[in-house]
């Protein structure tokens, strides 16, 4: 009978495991075992019954900047605290983790909450200012709904008439309504240039009319009086000849109540050509200039040039 003795080859190559490899290990595990247990601690303390061991907790994460664990017990601390001396200061520290974790819609409900329950509390004047920034916060570009804008805008204006001992507030009150209004305003400009574009001229005319009539302070009025005249300008040179003269009349009224205006603009060496030229439909010879020669394209591209070269210079001093 044939014996094998048993080979010891491969076991006397095999490397020994790295020391170091045992410390990453060992790292790992210790890592896991320590994250583990101030997970068990914080689930366990969010359950607690206990108000001041939480309470502490609760502000510790919160001085720490760990907003939505302390989102979180400042939440469960609102059920134990209900009418009791603590409560105005856990409602608001509440809301104040949500608005810094950047959970602005829950911190807005919690601040309108807070707003109504404790209307003479310290926290009070705070808590409707940080109700401005959360409605604020959850506003859209102008492309999209534009119901959160108006809120907010009723709330800033109502704020702005109430709180007038804080200038800092006021000052960034005054700052945000300026960029909503700039939102409503650009939508409605946006709209009716829809139609500019599309080349309706009619809609165009009547939908920027229809802007300055329910708004006359747009803070696009300037652009909105250059497209009712261009607008008309351009209907006038469409129409038939039997209707031209009577168009051109009207385009007319719209160049004198843009220059009337706006004097001196980046749309008046447009105007100025259009007019001419609507002149001379009329009959009505007015003389020649250099830019006769020009397409009102031409201009147009040369007027868009100047305003990305003075941007650019804009950006680079800033």
């Amino acid at each position: 009978m044939i014996t094998f003795a048993p080979c010891m080859r491969n076991s006397r190559h095999i490397p020994p495991l790295p020391a170091r490899r045992f410390g990453w290990l060992a790292a790992l595990v210790l890592g896991a075992l320590v994250l583990f247990a101030c997970k068990s601690q914080y689930e366990t303390l969010l359950k607690s019954n206990d108000v001041e061991a939480k309470y502490k907790a609760a502000m510790d994460y919160f001085n720490k900047g760990r907003y939505r664990k302390s989102a979180e017990l400042f939440e469960s601390l609102s059920v134990q605290t209900g009418g009791t001396e603590k409560d105005d200061t856990v409602q608001f520290y509440w809301g104040k983790s949500n608005y810094l974790g950047k959970d602005y819609y829950s911190a807005e409900v919690n601040f309108t909450k807070f707003i109504e329950n404790y209307p003479r509390s310290p926290f009070t004047d705070e808590a409707t200012f940080l109700r401005l920034e959360c409605l604020y916060r959850q506003t859209l570009r102008y492309e999209l709904d534009q119901n959160p804008t108006r809120k907010a805008i009723a709330a800033i204006n109502e704020y702005v008439t109430e709180y007038k001992s804080d200038t800092t507030r006021l000052n960034r009150c005054w700052t945000i309504l300026d960029d909503l209004h700039w939102r409503l305003d650009t939508k409605e400009y946006e709209a009716a240039r829809l139609y500019y574009n599309m080349e309706d001229y009619i809609a165009a005319r009547v939908s920027f009319r229809n802007i300055l009539k329910d708004n006359a302070e747009n803070c696009h009025r300037e652009e909105i009086l250059y497209y009712i005249a261009m607008s008309s300008y351009k209907y006038a040179t469409l129409s038939v000849d039997a209707k031209q003269k009577e168009r051109y009349l009207a385009f007319q009224d719209d160049y004198y109540n843009f220059i009337g205006e706006y004097p001196v603009s980046r749309y008046r060496r447009e105007m100025d050509l259009v007019f001419r030229r609507s002149q001379k439909a009329l009959g009505r010879y007015v003389g020649e200039t250099e830019d006769d020669k020009l397409t009102e394209k031409d201009l147009e591209r040369e007027r868009k040039n100047l305003e990305k070269q003075a941007a650019k210079k804009s950006s680079d001093k800033k």
